[in-house]
C-alpha cells in the first residue's frame, strides 16, 4: 500500500485513459507477479540475485523503463504548458493493451519483486510435496491483495477524473508522475544485489 511505481502508474493512467486502462494496468501487475513467482519457484531468481552481472542487467533495464515513463510524462507536461490539449478517455482496444504492457513491464523488470518472494516465501512453505502449490498459493494471495488495493485506487481516481481533466491539473499530474518515475528509476539503478 505504500506509494510505489504501481500506484503512480495508475494515477497517471486512469485520468487520461479511463477506468478500463487502470484495470488493464492491474492485470499486467498480476501477470508479472506470476512471472516472478515462477522464477522464484524454479530457482532462477536465486541465480538473478547471485549473479551480479545478471542482476545489474535486469535492474538497469527496469530503471531505464521507469525513467522512460517519467521522461514521457515530463515531455507531455511541457507540451501541455505550451499548447494545452483536452484530455479525453481512451476508447481503442490498443490503449488497453498498452496499459497492460506498462503494468507488466513496471513489475516484470523490477528485481525487488523477486527479492520479496525469495525473502518471504520460505517462511510459509513446507519442504516436500505440495511446496510448489503452496508457493503459487502465496503468489495468488499477493496478487489478490494487490488487485483489491489497486482496484480501489482505480475507482478513486476514476471518480476524481472530472477535476483532474483540466489542463493545469494534467500538467501538474504529469510533472509529478514524471519526477516520481525518474526518482524510482534512479533508486532502482542504485539498488545493490544481495551479494554485492
Amino acid at each position: 500500500m505504500s506509494p510505489g511505481p504501481n500506484g503512480v502508474l495508475i494515477a497517471r493512467t486512469v485520468p487520461t485513459s479511463g477506468r478500463p486502462a487502470g484495470f488493464a494496468n492491474i492485470a499486467g501487475f498480476v501477470v508479472a507477479f506470476y512471472v516472478h513467482g515462477t522464477l522464484s519457484i524454479l530457482g532462477i531468481s536465486v541465480l538473478l540475485l547471485r549473479s551480479a552481472e545478471l542482476f545489474t542487467a535486469v535492474k538497469l533495464a527496469g530503471a531505464a523503463y521507469l525513467c522512460w515513463i517519467g521522461y514521457k510524462s515530463l515531455r507531455d507536461a511541457w507540451r501541455g504548458a505550451v499548447k494545452p490539449v483536452a484530455v479525453t478517455p481512451a476508447k481503442r482496444v490498443r490503449d488497453l493493451r498498452w496499459a497492460f504492457g506498462e503494468g507488466l513491464l513496471t513489475n516484470a523488470l523490477n528485481p525487488k519483486v523477486s527479492m520479496f518472494y525469495l525473502a518471504a516465501f520460505p517462511q510459509f512453505i513446507h519442504p516436500g510435496e505440495g511446496s510448489i502449490l503452496d508457493a503459487y498459493t502465496l503468489v495468488t494471495l499477493h496478487a489478490a491483495i494487490n488487485i483489491a488495493w489497486f482496484s480501489t485506487l482505480v475507482l478513486l481516481f476514476a471518480r476524481l477524473t472530472g477535476a483532474m481533466r483540466s489542463g493545469s491539473m494534467q500538467r501538474l499530474l504529469k510533472t509529478a508522475t514524471g519526477v516520481v518515475f525518474i526518482g524510482f528509476g534512479t533508486r532502482l539503478a542504485m539498488l545493490r544485489a544481495a551479494t554485492q
